[in-house]
């Protein structure tokens, strides 16, 4: 294989997360279901943020995320994404570009403003999406560059993208460049109800354009429509080369064919958001492939990256992955 640019090209939604505590009775009164990610139209955004309380804005967007965990780790990624020309999407460009992170998506002169997340995090941690795409939603095979995608060793690519009908075909676009070009391709399945939106088109792609998939227990089972975990993870095994699978505080499973690992958690002392902690797994399992680590190692990597995120308020590392994952003699 040639030498390659960048360790991960993420393609994802280009999202500002507008991050605040609520309580049980809060989910109840305004009808959104705990733990699930929704999307709305622009007038509910609205509504939303006049509801909350004090806020917490930062830049979010799963893919996104992944590739901030990967250059804390010390590695090289890149981001495709949309955003709009406005105050919103100059903060995410600022915001992702400071991190490291390569992002040379052109912003939307009209249309749609930059997206939103309201993630409202209940005090045992769990969080609730209530999603505004806007500028995601125009992202376009226009904005997939075959030297991006051929200067990646791997393209990862986000559930939540399979949504809008345009950026689902910069999505088969961008699958399909980096498999010509010899490259790998990983899909997260990003959430339940995503699944259950797309459920046979996701396994058509799965086993058509996927080397790589991530998903977490519920996921797995949505897509696989079956109630045990062992159940799904068997079937996993038989359409995909690598399932990497996540199981909450239970840690993750890690299937390559006939080889098979069970990772542990990272101890954590308190949950205070679980907000991109699928996200930061990604990034340091991803990380850890790249650079020739065992998958085992890519496990642990995930495992530091993920418990480091779930230990404050946000979705991006506030520590040094690189020098965390030292402390633990990775």
């Amino acid at each position: 294989m040639r030498n390659t640019a960048i360790d991960v090209l993420t393609i994802g939604n280009a999202i500002v997360d507008v991050l605040a505590r609520v309580d049980e009775e809060f989910l109840s009164r305004h009808d959104l279901t705990k733990g699930a990610m929704r999307l709305i139209e622009e007038p509910e955004a609205h509504r939303l943020y006049d509801l909350i309380g004090p806020s917490v804005i930062v830049s979010g967007g799963s893919a996104a995320n992944t590739a901030a965990g990967i250059t804390s780790f010390g590695g090289r990624a890149s981001f495709i994404g949309k955003v709009r020309n406005d105050q919103i999407g100059e903060f995410f460009t600022h915001d992702i570009r400071a991190s490291g992170v390569v992002f040379e998506t052109s912003p939307s002169n009209s249309g749609p403003e930059t997206a939103r997340s309201f993630i409202l995090v209940t005090p045992d941690g769990e969080r609730t999406m209530n999603t505004y795409l806007g500028a995601c939603a125009t992202l376009s095979s226009n904005d997939i560059s075959k030297l991006t995608v051929e200067a990646a060793q791997i393209t990862y690519l986000e559930g939540y993208l399979w949504d809008p009908p345009e950026a689902k075909k910069a999505f088969i676009k961008a699958a399909r460049m980096a498999r010509g070009a010899g490259r790998q391709v990983a899909l997260t399945l990003s959430d339940a109800l995503c699944v259950e939106r797309h459920r046979q088109s996701f396994q058509d792609l799965i086993a058509r354009d996927i080397d790589i998939l991530f998903a977490n227990e519920k996921e797995l089972k949505s897509l696989y429509e079956v109630k045990t975990f062992d159940d799904a993870m068997q079937l996993a095994r038989k359409q995909v080369g690598l399932a990497v699978l996540t199981r909450s505080a239970a840690g993750s499973v890690i299937a390559k064919r006939e080889e098979f690992h069970v990772i542990e958690a990272e101890r954590v002392e308190q949950v205070i958001d679980a907000t991109g902690a699928g996200d930061l797994y990604a990034s340091g399992f991803l990380h850890g492939l790249t650079r020739g680590r065992s998958l085992a190692e890519c496990g642990r990597l995930g495992s530091v990256a993920a418990a480091e995120v779930i230990s404050h308020l946000g979705a991006r590392p506030n520590t040094s992955l690189v020098a965390l994952a030292a402390s633990r003699g990775l």
